[in-house]
């Protein structure tokens, strides 16, 4: 079995934990697929030590209860056995229907996780930015540039002046007549991409807020923007596709999306239905 991000701190904290956590420990590495099926008198008894040892060892990897450790463990474990963006993938002889549980497992595993990552004080810093300027650019290659835009088309619909270019020398004039204050939206999924950074950079000699979707774990982009919007780490760099990643993205774009419109809806509606009454005219 490929060990889980769960399985794979506790082998990794094993120095951490004192003879009786050690045991339980070596346990559930051993026995992962047994344990959310336990309770903490079984699973101590099986590991040779206290109860009160299987409640440490939860706390001391930073979970505080068994309870809340069981079902870490079998999200981690479902979420390994259903990874579809790996190579592993090829290996495996689904059918359509059930590689379509997986893709939906692995997506909605995705967006739930983003919990654990995204700041409310930095999403409200975000629309706050926004709300404070007509311009918002967005920029991206790859994978990110589809995500880039959606959101730009959405947000030219309430009103805001935006630009996209998949080129960086076009995009470079753009956001060089950018104004302080104005918003750059930088989406990567590792935060490494040169091409994002070096927008990045441009951007800040210009005093652009500088907004990031991208990856917490070991993203130089998280340290160089304004103000970060951070999705966990689901995909490994080499992978089929961005698949649940761009998922995320387009999450959070969603998001800054409706919840701009929320605050100054009321009074772009007359343009808003303008747009719609186009658009109808179009399928007709």
């Amino acid at each position: 079995m490929k060990h889980s991000t769960l399985l794979a701190k506790i082998e990794n904290d094993m120095d951490r934990f004192t003879i009786a956590e050690k045991k339980v420990a070596a346990y559930i590495l051993k026995h992962a697929e047994m344990v959310p099926n336990m309770t903490t008198k079984e699973l101590s008894k099986r590991a040779g030590a206290s109860e009160a040892s299987v409640v440490r060892f939860c706390k001391t990897i930073g979970i505080n209860s068994f309870t809340a450790f069981k079902m870490a463990l079998v999200r981690d474990l479902i979420r390994s056995d259903m990874n579809v963006s790996d190579f592993s993938v090829i290996h495996k002889q689904d059918t359509p229907y059930d590689m379509f549980q997986k893709v939906l497992y692995h997506n909605k595993t995705a967006i739930e996780e983003m919990t654990t990552t995204l700041e409310k004080k930095e999403l409200e810093k975000a629309i706050e930015a926004i709300l404070g300027t007509k311009q918002i650019i967005f920029y991206g290659v790859g994978g990110s540039f589809a995500v880039c835009m959606d959101a730009c088309h959405k947000f030219q619909k309430i009103g805001y002046q935006s630009a996209l270019h998949a080129d960086f020398h076009l995009m470079l004039p753009v956001v060089s007549n950018m104004k302080k204050g104005e918003v750059l939206v930088a989406i990567s999924v590792s935060g490494s991409t040169k091409e994002v950074l070096d927008m990045v950079r441009f951007a800040k000699k210009k005093e652009v807020t500088v907004i990031a979707i991208t990856n917490m774990a070991k993203s130089p982009l998280y340290k160089e923007a304004d103000i970060k919007l951070c999705t966990p780490t689901i995909e490994q760099d080499f992978r089929v596709g961005n698949m649940a990643s761009r998922i995320m993205q387009l999450t959070l774009i969603d998001t800054l999306y409706i919840s701009v419109f929320n605050r100054i809806g009321h009074s772009i509606m007359d343009r808003f239905n303008e747009i719609r009454e186009e658009v109808l005219k179009s399928r007709r």
